[in-house]
């Protein structure tokens, strides 16, 4: 049962969101009464970890904030995992509104509960799962994004297609372009598609014991790709491309799927902008020494999500070392 929300509220965001729609914001806030404080955090991936976490407390703390009050994470899915990680964390859990305004952070991040932060060793392998009291997504908030961020969000759209939606697939095929270009009806069919479809697997696995770990298509090399290369060369929603070719290179030797599919996969996949091939100079050893961290591996085995069709995915406990040498090398730029 969701509690009335609180008249108390610590936005966390960051300095360029804050400046671009931090007045329209506090103004809405101020207008319907809310006793608001705001901090401010660096953005990126290098700086989502505990010590970001730690001054949102300090200012929760600081503030004399009690275990009524809010925190509403203003911004990408950064800064939304590690407002709702606070939440999570505050007086053992205080309320937590998501306001994304990347598409990424739409169509996935601030949807399921997820929250958490990065470790030296792997991404997210800090974290809680914690429910937001309300998401409030705002289409038009996504106009100041650079193109590489759209398709960050782009990327996780393409994988929703994959892993539960022939339909979708098939939409984007044809209309891609529309929301790259973040076009209305485009943008907000993608959004409401993606959660539907998100909301649809948490509602039966919260926690992911089994079936949400679908969601991981392609994050399971993605995140590895990430944390080889220190959060600082490659943007999730790239990565997660990346990965999404080798979790198809996989889904053909293990799960049977089609040349076809994977062609048409591929095909989408570059056609947006995004990245099918993983550079050279990534070590494969790296690679798979990171895979071992990710926090679906179980009993020493790395789960793997992937296709028997596109539209239908499972989890793969049955994939050799040999197996993912063969698709990283399949997957390597020439």
């Amino acid at each position: 049962m969701i509690r009335k929300l609180s008249d108390r509220c610590l936005v966390v965001t960051n300095k360029k969101i804050h400046g671009l729609y931090g007045k329209t914001l506090e103004e809405s806030l101020k207008k319907n009464g809310v006793n608001y404080k705001i901090v401010r955090l660096p953005d990126g991936e290098k700086n989502k970890n505990l010590v970001s976490v730690g001054k949102i407390h300090d200012k929760l703390i600081s503030e004399r904030f009690d275990r009524d009050a809010v925190v509403a994470g203003f911004g990408g899915g950064i800064i939304g995992d590690m407002a709702g990680f606070a939440a999570a964390t505050y007086m053992r859990g205080c309320q937590l509104v998501q306001i994304p305004t990347t598409l990424l952070a739409q169509v996935d991040s601030s949807v399921g509960g997820k929250t958490g932060v990065n470790h030296r060793m792997g991404k997210n392998l800090i974290g809680a799962f914690y429910q937001p009291s309300a998401v409030l997504a705002d289409i038009q908030t996504l106009k100041s994004l650079p193109v590489p961020e759209t398709l960050c969000g782009v990327a996780e759209v393409i994988k929703y297609g994959l892993i539960a939606s022939n339909r979708l697939f098939c939409w984007l095929e044809g209309n891609i372009k529309g929301l790259i270009d973040l076009k209305g009806p485009q943008t907000i069919h993608a959004v409401s598609a993606s959660c539907r479809i998100k909301a649809s697997v948490v509602s039966e696995d919260e926690k992911e014991a089994n079936k949400r770990a679908i969601l991981n298509f392609g994050h399971t090399t993605g995140h590895a790709i990430e944390a080889v290369t220190e959060y600082n060369k490659h943007r999730h929603g790239y990565a997660v491309a990346m990965g999404m070719s080798v979790a198809l290179e996989l889904s053909r030797m293990k799960e049977g799927l089609t040349d076809k599919a994977v062609s048409r996969a591929k095909d989408l996949i570059a056609y947006s902008g995004l990245p099918t091939a993983i550079p050279k100079k990534i070590s494969e050893l790296d690679l798979i020494k990171a895979m071992r961290y990710d926090k679906k591996v179980r009993s020493g085995l790395i789960r793997f999500a992937l296709l028997e069709g596109i539209g239908k995915c499972t989890i793969n406990t049955k994939v050799t070392t040999r197996d993912i040498k063969e698709a990283l090398r399949l997957s390597k730029c020439d």
